[in-house]
C-alpha cells in the first residue's frame, strides 16, 4: 500500500541535459600520444582541454574525496561517446561494445555488467552532470597517463568503436523523411545522419544529435489545460531562461504562425548558444531546445532555421515518410524490469518509473511490482493473512474494509489476491494485492485505484495478463533479499545517533526514510499517514523558535478553518525543559493530528514533529510513535 504521508508531497522530475560546450581558442600544448588515437588531457582546476589537436573550454574538473570529476559531455566530444541520461538520474556512456551505467548520487556503478564502488558519485554541479573520469575512461577501454604539471592524459583507439545495427540512426530508413510521434502528436524534418537519443522514460522528452556532434535538440511534451497564447508561451521561456541561469540575447513571438509559438535564443554558462521553442495545441505544450555546440553568435543559428521550422503539431498516419518514433501501440506501452526479469504492459501517459518497478496514473492509480526474499516455510495463506494484519495496524476500522480474498494466476503461477479498500479521508480507494510464490522467492504486485476512477479500476485485469516472469532471473541473479518494509513488526527499531547534533534516537524499522542523515539538520521519515521528522539548529533561541512556531499558527488560524492549535504545554523532555504543541488540521479534505516539541541544549535547538492521519491513528502506530519519543537521548557536550 502506497504511504500516503500527512502532507502531500509532489515529485520533482529533474530535467537534466549533458552540457557540452563550444570550442574556443585557448593555450597550446601538445600531449605525447600515438597519432592513431583519440586523446583528451585535463588538469584539475582549469577549463581548459587538450583534445585531438586543438584545445578547447569544459566545465572546470575537480577534486571529490580524491576522485577526478570530469563532465560526461568530455567523453562525447573527445572520442565520440553515446551518452543518455535515462529515468532522470541513470546515466550511460557507451562505447563500441563497452556500457558503463551510474546513478547521479550513488557510489555503485556498473562496468559492462559487472558492480563496482566509486569513490565519488555522480553529481550535477551548476547545471552539467560530473562523472569520475578513471571510472568512465577505464571502462569504455581508455588508458590514463600521468601528462607534464599534473595533468592527466586520456587515450582511446578508435578502432573499438563499433556500430550497432538496431541504432536508430537516420539513413537506415529510406524514404524516409520526417520523424515524428503519433501519441503525442508532432513531427520534423531530419537531415541525413541525426541520430536517436534516449527516450525509454515515456516519450515525454525525445533527444536527438547529429553523427558529426554539431548540434543537439530535444523534443519535450507535456499537457496544458489552460490555453496559452504567443506572447504567454514568450513569458515562459524568459522566465525559464532566468531561471536557469542562461543569457536571453534574441526573442520573439508569432501569434499569427499557422500554429502560434514563441522562441528566444539564450548563451548558457558554458558559452553554447540554444534557440528554445515553446507551441501550444491539442491540451498540450510542446517544447524544442536546440544546442549549436559550433556557434560563436546566436546569428549563427540562422542556418537551422529551416529544420526548426518544420516543427509541426499533428501527426498523418497515413504519411509514409514519417518515421514514427512512438512505441504506444493500443493505447500501451511496453515496460519492464530486466534484472528481475519483468515485463508488461502499461497504459500511455503513466508515470514510468522502470527501476523501481513503479507505475502512476495522472489520477492518482497505481501499480507497484515487488520481489523479496520469502520466509522459510511461508506459504501464501499467512502472507496473505499479514498483509491483512498489516492493513488493521494501520487503518482505523471506520477507514478500511478487507473484502476478500481470491485465487489469481499471473505469468502461469498461480497466487492469491486480496482486495482491500481504504480511506484516508479524502474518499475510498480499492487496492488488490496480488502475490506469487516461486523458489523462495516472493513476487508482489500492489494496483491501488480511487473508487471515482472506475476506467483505472477496470484496467486491473489487463494489467495484470500483462505482465510476464522469467523466474530463472530472480533465483540464478540474487541471493537472500530484503524485507518488505511495511511487514516489519512494528516493535523492531534500529538506533541512530547524530554526533554534530549530539542526540541519540530509537527509529522503527518499518518506517521509510526520506532523509536519514544524520549528521544533517533534519532528518525525515514517514509511514502510512504519518511523518515523523528532526531538526537541529545550531546558535539558536528556544524562546524565540517556539514564538516564532506560535505566530505561524496563530496566523494559519486566521486563514484555515479547520486548523486549531488543541494544547500548548511546557514539558520536561529528554532532560530538560521544553514546550509541547499538539494541533489539528484537515489539509486536502484529509484530517490529521500533530505534535512538536521544541528544547535545547548548548547551542543546539532542537523541533522534533510527529503527525498522523486520523484514519491511520491505530494504537499500534500512536505506540510507536511514542515509544520514538521517549528514545529521544541528548548525548552531552564533546
Amino acid at each position: 500500500m502506497k504511504r500516503k504521508a500527512l502532507i502531500k508531497m509532489g515529485s520533482a522530475l529533474l530535467a537534466c541535459s549533458v552540457a557540452l560546450s563550444a570550442a574556443v581558442p585557448a593555450w597550446a600544448d601538445r600531449a605525447d600520444s600515438a597519432a592513431d588515437k583519440l586523446t583528451f588531457k585535463i588538469t584539475t582546476g582549469s577549463a581548459s582541454v587538450w583534445m585531438n589537436g586543438k584545445t578547447e573550454n569544459i566545465a572546470k574538473p575537480y577534486l571529490d574525496h580524491g576522485t577526478v570529476m570530469v563532465p560526461v559531455g568530455l567523453f562525447k566530444r573527445a572520442f565520440g561517446t553515446e551518452v543518455r541520461l535515462e529515468n532522470s538520474d541513470i546515466v550511460k556512456v557507451m562505447y563500441g561494445p563497452h556500457i558503463v551505467s551510474m546513478t547521479i548520487g550513488s557510489n555503485t556503478a556498473w562496468l559492462d555488467g559487472k558492480k563496482v564502488k566509486l569513490g565519488a558519485a555522480p553529481a550535477i554541479v551548476s547545471g552539467t552532470l560530473m562523472v569520475p573520469l578513471r571510472v568512465v575512461a577505464e571502462g569504455i577501454g581508455a588508458d590514463i597517463a600521468p601528462g607534464s604539471m599534473g595533468a592527466l592524459v586520456v587515450s582511446l583507439s578508435p578502432s573499438e568503436t563499433s556500430v550497432d545495427e538496431d541504432d536508430p540512426g537516420i539513413d537506415t530508413d529510406l524514404g524516409k523523411t520526417k520523424i515524428g510521434n503519433s501519441y503525442y502528436g508532432w513531427t520534423i524534418n531530419y537531415p541525413s545522419g541525426l541520430l536517436l537519443g534516449d527516450s525509454e522514460r515515456d516519450e515525454s522528452i525525445v533527444s536527438f544529435s547529429d553523427a558529426d556532434n554539431t548540434y543537439y535538440f530535444e523534443v519535450h511534451t507535456s499537457d496544458q489545460d489552460v490555453k496559452l497564447g504567443a506572447e504567454d508561451l514568450l513569458d515562459m521561456l524568459v522566465e525559464n531562461a532566468k531561471d536557469a541561469g542562461q543569457l536571453v540575447v534574441d526573442r520573439g513571438s508569432f501569434p499569427q504562425a499557422k500554429v502560434p509559438y514563441a522562441r528566444i535564443i539564450v548563451k548558457d554558462a558554458d558559452g553554447t548558444f540554444w534557440e528554445n521553442r515553446m507551441y501550444y495545441g491539442n491540451d498540450r505544450l510542446y517544447e524544442v531546445y536546440f544546442a549549436d555546440l559550433t556557434a560563436a553568435n546566436y546569428k549563427d543559428l540562422k542556418k537551422y532555421t529551416g529544420l526548426l521550422d518544420s516543427f509541426n503539431i499533428g501527426y498523418n498516419p497515413l504519411d509514409k515518410t514519417i518515421k514514427d518514433l512512438s512505441t504506444v501501440k493500443n493505447g500501451m506501452r511496453h515496460e519492464g524490469n530486466d534484472d528481475y526479469g519483468i515485463t508488461l504492459d502499461v497504459p500511455a501517459g503513466w508515470k514510468v518509473d522502470n527501476a523501481n518497478m513503479f507505475y502512476e496514473s495522472k489520477s492518482g492509480s497505481y501499480l507497484k511490482l515487488k520481489v523479496s526474499s520469502s520466509p522459510r516455510g511461508s506459504s501464501l495463506e499467512q502472507w496473505s493473512e499479514e498483509l491483512k494484519t498489516w492493513v488493521k495496524e494501520s487503518f482505523v476500522p471506520d477507514s478500511y474494509q478487507i473484502v476478500g480474498t481470491s485465487p489469481i494466476e499471473v505469468s502461469g503461477e498461480k497466487g492469491l489476491m486480496n482486495e482491500v479498500r481504504y480511506n484516508y479521508g479524502d474518499g475510498w480507494i480499492t487496492e488488490y494485492e496480488v502475490m506469487l510464490l516461486r523458489d523462495g522467492y516472493r513476487y508482489y504486485a500492489e494496483y491501488s485505484a480511487p473508487e471515482d476512477q472506475k476506467g483505472d479500476i477496470a484496467k486491473f485485469k489487463d494489467l495484470m495478463k500483462s505482465i510476464n516472469i522469467d523466474f530463472k532471473v530472480v533465483s540464478g541473479t540474487f541471493g537472500t533479499m530484503e524485507d518488505d518494509s511495511f511487514l516489519i513488526s512494528k516493535m523492531k527499531t534500529t538506533t541512530k545517533q547524530s554526533k554534530t547534533f549530539k542526540y541519540r534516537i530509537d527509529i522503527p524499522q518499518y518506517w521509510t526514510a526520506n532523509q536519514d542523515k544524520f549528521e544533517k539538520s533534519t532528518v525525515d521519515y514517514q509511514f502510512t499517514g504519518g511523518r515523523f521528522l528532526i531538526t537541529a539548529e545550531k546558535a539558536a533561541s528556544l524562546e524565540a523558535a517556539v514564538n516564532q512556531l506560535k505566530s505561524y499558527y496563530t496566523e494559519a488560524a486566521k486563514y484555515q478553518k479547520d486548523f486549531k492549535v488543541e494544547k500548548t504545554e511546557n514539558i520536561t523532555f529528554a532532560g530538560v525543559p521544553a514546550v509541547s504543541l499538539t494541533l489539528h488540521q484537515i489539509k486536502e479534505g484529509i484530517p490529521y493530528s500533530a505534535r512538536q516539541i521544541i528544547l535545547q541544549k548548548d547551542d543546539i535547538v532542537y523541533t522534533i514533529s510527529a503527525s498522523l492521519n486520523d484514519a491511520n491513528a491505530t494504537a499500534a502506530q500512536k505506540d510507536a510513535i511514542e515509544r520514538t519519543l521517549n528514545t529521544f537521548a541528548l548525548t552531552g557536550s564533546k
